[in-house]
């Protein structure tokens, strides 16, 4: 194999050159998310001579992803993602080495999968994933890029490292999530955001000037229209009270509270948990089972219930609160 011959078109660019793919090859990328993100971000990045991936994804294809997800065939219905993408990936480009982990990022294992990652990449789809991964990136310094897409309309923008997290632009959660299975999402939208994220990170593992670092992009397809800014003087919140944290981090000191009905979750999170709704929570009236100076861990599945309860909470003069995204 000529490595001259598959990297030729663009070594030649003086962006890149001989020292810029030598760059490239040293490279380790964490991806976490398999899907429709993900499934471009691995392609070009693996067609640009990224030396190390490593994947977390703990989903199976299903048929229902192939309009998006480009990566699978039919074949693969069924199979994990970090298996069927590592395979496909390899196939493309043989010198790359690919660490595929079938398993759900969370609070307990994010460290170590950021082990010796030179750069981050978000491709999740998870509102409780992305506060993770920033939280953690801040803390090393490991740059950060973070994508959504939905329906037409996306943005990605590079967060961590040398530039402000992704709280810092993004300080509340939104009141509720939209998703692809109920609002819906062109596969080529997809496309799109995910190859914006793989172009953001090899202009920074090029080091390309002027930095992307610290910029946002937005897209709106529909109307085929492009903004974005940079945030690189935004500030760090003050404040934590929404970091997430494992479910194995449960104290038996702690008020748990797990925001799930029985309907919805007839097994409660932990035996010492209490059943509330998160409209109760919203009211600004104290309760007796929340003392203010224990810890109050607010559980529900993805997350966004759990920050709207902790933000009620944190006006009522609560400080010492905690989520947990259980997930399904």
């Amino acid at each position: 194999m000529s490595l001259e011959a598959r990297y030729a078109r663009q070594i030649v660019l003086p962006e890149v050159g001989a020292s810029g793919q030598a760059r490239l090859a040293a490279a380790r990328v964490l991806v976490v998310g398999a899907g429709g993100l993900g499934c471009p971000v691995l392609q070009y990045l693996t067609a640009a001579g990224v030396g190390a991936l490593r994947i977390i994804d703990p989903d199976r294809v299903d048929e229902s992803n192939l309009h998006r997800q480009p990566l699978y065939r039919m074949s693969d219905l069924g199979a994990l993602k970090v298996v069927a993408a590592r395979t496909a990936l390899l196939a493309l480009n043989p010198t790359t080495t690919i660490e595929a982990f079938a398993a759900k990022l969370t609070p307990a294992n994010v460290s170590r999968c950021l082990e010796h990652a030179d750069l981050v990449i978000d491709a999740a789809d998870s509102f409780a994933v992305t506060y993770i991964l920033s939280d953690t990136c801040l803390a090393a310094r490991i740059p950060l890029i973070s994508a959504s897409v939905l329906g037409w309309s996306g943005y990605a923008g590079v967060f961590c490292g040398t530039a402000p997290s992704y709280r810092a632009v993004f300080p509340e959660l939104p009141e509720r999530a939209g998703s692809c299975a109920l609002n819906g999402v062109l596969g080529s939208a997809v496309g799109v955001l995910g190859t914006l994220q793989a172009q953001l990170a090899l202009s920074l593992l090029l080091a390309i000037t002027p930095s992307v670092a610290g910029h946002l992009v937005t897209v709106e397809l529909r109307r085929l229209h492009f903004g974005g800014f940079s945030f690189m003087g935004a500030s760090e919140p003050s404040s934590l009270w929404s970091r997430f944290i494992d479910v194995s981090a449960l104290d038996e000191q702690d008020i748990v509270v797990d925001l799930r009905d029985v309907a919805e979750a007839p097994v409660s999170v932990s035996e010492w948990a209490i059943r509330r709704s998160t409209e109760s929570l919203l009211q600004a009236t104290a309760d007796p089972q929340l003392p203010p100076e224990r810890r109050i861990v607010l559980c529900c599945r993805s997350g966004l219930r759990a920050w709207r309860a902790a933000r009620a909470l944190a006006r009522q003069g609560y400080e010492n609160l905690a989520l947990v995204a259980l997930g399904p």
